[in-house]
C-alpha cells in the first residue's frame, strides 16, 4: 500500500537545508467563453497549487502526489483518462494537484514541474509520472557516492547531481527547456522551501500521511490510496 511518514517533510526540508497551506481558499474565476476544453486548461490558486478544469467546478479533488511514489505513478496511469473524459471535460469537477515531496529525488523533479508556466504543468506533470519507470532506477541502483552528492553540499549542487544521474536534463531538453533554464530553475532554493513548507503543512495540518492521498470538499478521504477506492466516491458525489 501507500508509503507512511511519521515525519512528513524531514526529506524535503534536509534537500533545502534553510528549510501553508491547508485546505485552499477558494477564489473561483469565471467560467471562460468560447466552449473551452477543460481538460486542457490548468490554472494555479493563489497558494501556488495547480489546478485542471473548471476552477468555478462543484467538485474540487485535491491529489497528494509524490513523483517518486510508484502508487502515484500508477495512479496516474490508470486515472487520468476517466477523470478527463467523465469530470473534467463536461466542467463537472477540476483535480488540484499538491505535492507531498518525500526525498531529494522527489524535490528535485517537483522543482522543475513547478518552474514551468502554469498552463504547462499538467503536460510536464503527466510525463513524469507516466515514464516513471523509465527514469527512476538510479533511485534503487545508485552508488554511495552518488548517494552523497544528492544529500551534502550547496543546494544548487545537490539538485543538478541528481538532475544529471537521472537525466532529467535530457528529459528537458525534448520538451524545450535548454540546460540553462534548467540550471536556473534547480538553484531555485526558495521555491524549494515553499514546497517543503507545503509538505509540512499537509501533514501536521490535514492529517496527510503518505501518497497518494486525496481530498473532496476539504476533507480527507481515509482509506482512499488509489483509483478503485476513490473513482466510486468521485460518482457518488457527481450524481
Amino acid at each position: 500500500m501507500i508509503r507512511k511518514f511519521a515525519a512528513a517533510a524531514i526529506a524535503a526540508m534536509a534537500l533545502v537545508a534553510t528549510g501553508a497551506s491547508g485546505q485552499a481558499a477558494k477564489k473561483p474565476a469565471p467560467r471562460p467563453a468560447g466552449g473551452l476544453n477543460w481538460a486542457v486548461t490548468g490554472s494555479i490558486t493563489a497558494e501556488g497549487h495547480h489546478v485542471l478544469g473548471n476552477p468555478a467546478a462543484k467538485l474540487r479533488l485535491i491529489e497528494f502526489v509524490s513523483y517518486t511514489c510508484p502508487h502515484c505513478s500508477h495512479f496516474e496511469t490508470e486515472s487520468e483518462g476517466q477523470l478527463k473524459i467523465g469530470m473534467i471535460a463536461p466542467g463537472k469537477g477540476a483535480v488540484e494537484v499538491r505535492n507531498f515531496v518525500r526525498d531529494p529525488v522527489d524535490m528535485t523533479v517537483a522543482l522543475i514541474t513547478n518552474c514551468v508556466p502554469a498552463n504547462r504543468f499538467f503536460q510536464l506533470h503527466t510525463a513524469f509520472m507516466r515514464l516513471q519507470p523509465q527514469w527512476i532506477g538510479p533511485l534503487s541502483n545508485a552508488t554511495a557516492a552518488q548517494r552523497q552528492r544528492w544529500t551534502t553540499g550547496p543546494f544548487a549542487t545537490r539538485t543538478r547531481a541528481i538532475a544529471s544521474d537521472f537525466k532529467f536534463y535530457e528529459f528537458m531538453a525534448a520538451r524545450g527547456m535548454d540546460r540553462q533554464a534548467m540550471d536556473r530553475c534547480l538553484s531555485n532554493e526558495a521555491l524549494a522551501n515553499k514546497l517543503a513548507q507545503r509538505t509540512n503543512d499537509a501533514a501536521e495540518k490535514l492529517g496527510v500521511t503518505g501518497t497518494p492521498s486525496f481530498m473532496i470538499d476539504g476533507i480527507l478521504l481515509a482509506g482512499t490510496h488509489d483509483w478503485d477506492s476513490l473513482r466510486p466516491q468521485i460518482l457518488a458525489r457527481m450524481d
